[in-house]
Order: C-alpha cells, then sequence, then structure tokens
C-alpha cells in the first residue's frame, strides 16, 4: 500500500484527511492490521478521482436499481429484466461525448458503443464475469447537469448469484452519497437494515428510496412511508430521508423531486459535500484503528507475562481453529444430508398428486382439437408435455421455493450460532486476560436462493412406431393412442418432479457449502489479526500509546 498526497492540489480538509489517511496506513503496516486494507483502497481512491461523489444506488435484487437509473439519465442503457442481471459495477457521468469505457482487472481498457454496455454488464451476456470486467464507465452529454457527481448502479443483494452478492458487498466502502432502493410493495426486511448499518461506516449521507410506487394508493404511499420512518427510528434510532419513484406513473413528478432535494444540491455543493464525505469515511477508519491499538496497547502492558501463555490463554483449545473448521463442517454436511428428503417429502405430498390430476384434466380437454396422423399427434404431445411441465414446474418453484429452503435456513442458523459461540468465547477470554472486549463483529453470512432448473420429457414410444404412422389408420385407433398418452402423464409427472427435487438439492447443498466456506473465512481473518497483535506487541507499549494519542489528536482535529 501506498498513498502520494497532492498537497498543492487539495483544499484543507482533503490535506488534513490525506494526512491522516497515510499515518492511518502506516500504523496498519506497522501491526498488521489486515481487516482495514479494503477501507484504506477506498478512502485512497476517494482522494485520487478530482472529488467526484459517487451517488450509488443499492439494494436487494430486483428492486429497480437499474430501471430507475434508466429512467433517470433517460436512455435504456443499463440491462433491466424480470431476473437478476446486472453483473458488474457500471458508473454513469458526464461527458462531451456518448461512450463506455470499459475497465478489466488486468488493467485493459477499452473503448464501445452505448448500445454495446449490456455485453459487459448483463449476466446474460457475461455471466459471472466471465469477461473479467472490473467497472464500466458511461459517460453522457446528458449527464451535464449533474456535473461532479458518478451515478453507480450495482448487483443486487440477494441475488441468486453469489457473484452479485460480492461485487456489491466488496463496492460498499467506495460508497459517497447512498440511495437504498426498497420495492414499496413489500415490507422493510432485516437485510435492508443491515445493508444501512453496513453504509453507515462508508458515508454520512444515506437515502431511501421506494421504487415501484405505483403499486399503492396515495393513502397507501403515506402509510408505508411512515411505517419505514417509525421502524427506522427504532431499529436504527436514526431518521432517514425517503423518497418515492416509480417508471410507470407519475415518472416527471418523482424525478423532478429528486432533482430539486438529492441531486443538485449534491452537484451545487459538491466540493463541500465531498468533504463531509472524505471526513466520515477517514474519521471512521481512524476509529477501527484505534479499535486494534487499544487491544494491542492492552496486550503489551502484560508484557511482563509469558507472551506464549497469554496467547494460549486468549487462544485457548475452546476457540481452536482446527475444532471450529470440524464442528462448521459438520453443520453443512448434516443439514446437506437432509436436503433432498425434505424436499422429495414436499413434492410428492402436496405437489405430485395436484399435478397428476391437473395435466390430465388439460390433456383431457386439448386433446381433441389436435389434427394429423400418429407423426403429427405425437409431436404435438411431446411439445404439450414439454411445454406444459416446464411451466407447472417452474409456477411450483417460483411459488414453492421457500418449502425447500428448510436445510439451507437451519444451517444458516446453525452457522451463525456457532459463530457467536467462538466470537464470545474469544472476547471472554481476551476480557478476562486483558480487561477488554472486542468491538462488534458482522458475521454477515449472505443466503443466496437456487435458480430454477430444466424440465425434460421421455419420448411417446419405446419404439419408433410413429414412424410407421402411413399404416395406422386414425379413425380407428386415435382412442387408443390418446389413453396412452395419459397414461404416460402420471410418470412423467414423477420423473420430472425427482429432477426437480435433485437439481434443487444439488443448489441448496452448494450454497450451504459456500456458507460454510465464508464462516471459515470470518474465522481465521478474527484469528490471524488477534493472533498478530499478540504475537507483535510486545516491547510496544510506549510507541502504541503514542500513535493512539497522535490518531484521536488528528480525528479531533478533523472533526472540527
Amino acid at each position: 500500500m501506498g498513498l502520494a498526497i497532492k498537497n498543492a492540489s487539495l483544499d484543507p480538509v482533503s490535506d488534513a484527511a490525506g494526512q491522516l489517511l497515510v499515518r492511518i496506513q502506516e500504523t496498519c503496516g506497522r501491526f498488521q492490521i489486515t481487516s482495514l486494507t479494503r477501507q484504506i483502497e477506498a478512502c485512497e481512491n476517494l482522494l485520487h478521482q478530482d472529488q467526484l461523489i459517487d451517488v450509488a444506488i443499492l439494494g436487494q435484487f430486483k428492486a429497480g436499481k437499474s430501471s430507475f437509473l434508466n429512467s433517470l439519465i433517460g436512455k435504456p442503457i443499463l440491462p433491466v429484466g424480470v431476473i437478476p442481471v446486472t453483473t458488474t459495477i457500471t458508473r454513469l457521468q458526464y461527458g462531451s461525448r456518448e461512450r463506455a469505457l470499459i475497465h478489466h482487472f488486468d488493467g485493459k481498457e477499452e473503448e464501445a458503443e452505448l448500445t454495446a454496455v449490456e455485453e459487459f454488464t448483463s449476466e446474460a451476456r457475461n455471466p459471472s464475469n466471465k469477461k473479467n470486467v472490473e467497472w464500466v464507465d458511461v459517460e453522457l452529454p446528458a449527464l451535464e447537469r449533474y456535473a461532479g457527481l458518478r451515478l453507480v448502479d450495482t448487483p443486487g443483494l440477494g441475488s441468486i448469484f453469489r457473484y452479485h452478492v460480492e461485487t456489491s458487498a466488496n463496492w460498499l466502502p467506495e460508497v459517497g452519497a447512498a440511495l437504498v432502493a426498497i420495492s414499496a410493495d413489500r415490507p422493510l426486511a432485516e437485510n435492508d437494515l443491515q445493508l444501512i448499518r453496513d453504509l453507515r461506516k462508508h458515508t454520512p449521507k444515506i437515502l431511501l428510496l421506494l421504487t415501484k410506487a405505483d403499486l399503492l394508493s396515495p393513502e397507501q404511499q403515506k402509510e408505508v412511508i411512515e411505517f419505514f420512518r417509525a421502524a427506522l427510528l427504532r431499529e436504527l434510532h436514526e431518521e432517514f430521508p425517503i423518497f418515492l419513484f416509480s417508471t410507470r406513473a407519475d415518472t416527471e413528478r418523482w424525478r423532478q423531486k429528486l432533482e430539486n432535494e438529492i441531486f443538485r444540491p449534491l452537484s451545487a455543493n459538491r466540493a463541500e459535500e465531498f468533504q463531509s464525505i472524505l471526513r466520515h469515511k477517514v474519521r471512521s477508519l481512524g476509529k477501527g484503528c484505534l479499535g486494534y491499538l487499544e487491544l494491542a496497547h492492552k496486550t503489551s502492558l502484560q508484557a511482563d507475562l509469558d507472551r506464549e501463555q497469554l496467547r494460549k490463554r486468549i487462544l485457548d483449545e475452546k476457540v481452536n481453529y482446527e475444532l471450529i473448521r470440524e464442528e462448521l463442517a459438520l453443520i453443512a454436511r448434516e443439514n446437506a444430508q437432509q436436503t433432498r428428503e425434505l424436499i422429495k417429502n414436499y413434492l410428492e405430498t402436496a405437489q405430485e398428486p395436484r399435478l397428476k390430476k391437473k395435466l390430465k384434466e388439460v390433456l383431457r380437454r386439448e386433446m381433441p382439437s389436435w389434427r394429423g396422423n400418429l407423426w403429427k399427434l405425437s409431436r404435438r404431445y411431446e411439445d404439450w408435455l414439454q411445454e406444459t411441465l416446464a411451466e407447472e414446474l417452474d409456477q411450483v418453484s417460483k411459488a414453492e421455493h421457500k418449502h425447500f429452503l428448510g436445510t439451507l435456513k437451519k444451517a444458516h442458523s446453525s452457522l451463525s450460532r456457532s459463530l457467536e459461540a467462538f466470537r464470545s468465547l474469544l472476547n471472554q477470554n481476551i476480557e478476562k486476560v486483558l480487561g477488554i472486549l472486542l468491538a462488534e463483529a458482522e458475521w454477515k453470512i449472505e443466503v443466496a436462493e437456487p435458480h430454477q432448473p430444466d424440465i425434460k420429457t421421455s419420448r411417446t414410444f419405446d419404439i419408433h412406431l410413429d414412424l410407421l404412422w402411413f399404416l395406422i389408420p386414425m379413425f380407428i385407433f386415435r382412442p387408443l393412442f390418446e389413453r396412452h398418452f395419459l397414461s404416460q402423464v402420471p410418470d412423467e409427472v414423477v420423473v420430472n418432479l425427482s429432477r426437480l427435487a435433485a437439481q434443487w438439492e444439488e443448489r441448496i447443498n452448494k450454497t450451504i457449502e459456500g456458507m460454510k466456506k465464508q464462516a471459515l473465512t470470518y474465522v481465521q481473518e478474527e484469528l490471524a489479526t488477534i493472533e498478530s497483535l499478540l504475537s507483535r506487541a510486545r516491547g510496544q507499549t510506549d510507541e502504541i500509546r503514542r500513535t493512539m494519542d497522535e490518531l484521536k489528536g488528528r480525528l479531533e482535529a478533523l472533526s472540527v
């Protein structure tokens, strides 16, 4: 890590923040505080981007973020759809001509037409970001009214695609101002509250954008706003501005309100807002650094104790990594083993009889209208069966998938409890030995629901009887073939429900395994940071104290 501060080009606040950032960076390197690396990078980026303010649109999957930005800029540039579509970060800002700049992780940069943006930013054209796009910058002359701002579209949190979630979560430290998009037709969820909690570390400017407002009457809109305001005050003890928006009705009125109350003031007061955001980020970073230094300082004060004994007392066998790893693996394995049976039992009891009856009834109604020889009749039946089963099982997945996620939810709950128990034991040991408590940890395990499986059906006949259609008089044998078609339906329902269960099992168990790995990463990072502080703090008491006093003084000066 390295930060070059160009004093001549920075205002006093930016200069002070930059100098403090250098000191925090040096301190983290000196004491190996790796947990703050991402926040440091975000502050560095902010100081080097010509004081542009990134206005990020964040929120859960399908909250209407891309549709909102398309409406705001007046061009359908960002991909939208009924499934998760945004796979990379897209930044939109003023430029003298329309163009898109594609930035790749390997440092390569290429220019593209606006019509080609979707090739890099959509899940359909760039699945799981196989093209290794770090971000896409779009420049538009139409955004001149927002000079100094950069509108940022992010993949949805809570998406079934884990890469989308990781991309958005990793970008949070870069946020300048945040619009948290929440669909107005659903209640405020814990995921939304957690996103706001995370954002408070990175920006002082958080606003709520209730999308799809056209689904509510004016009275319902007022009721929803009051509900959100009360819930936020109760849960987060803070009030946040709340705005409504719809791309279907009263769009211009909502857009004008947003421009007058958010975007134009941000653009007009860009320098002041930039300083406020930079100050907030660096102060938040400084507080985090001081928290870890406090732990290092307490440890150093115990230098008269045997260092190895002190380490063992804090990191005793109860928080041993191997034991925790085995416990988390056991939780994941036991829940994964129960997945197939849970889905299979539900489908067999709740869906199989209904689907058999429904498909046979529909087939009886539709077959009389089918015309042609045995070949045509067989193909028509196979097409009907494929389409109907696909539609019905897709509806089952969409409407009933909550019944499939029992083991996933159990695994999430058990892994979270295990992590909390680990953190509690670690905290107890540190408090017992050093008399201090660790800062609150965020064990945030994402639960991504799997996508819908494919549907496949069998051929009508085991032998190619329909190839002999010219030898078979249909006016005699058609009733026989229709009964044959009807008799096949139950077996096809059973086979495809089994396939549905198998594919959901595979995807759910992959998600459980991903949650286990995520939990292990949390444990590893926390133990590594604590180990480093415990092993390197000896004999550094005075240095740590001086560093803490200096950081506190700089933080106080920055807040003036």
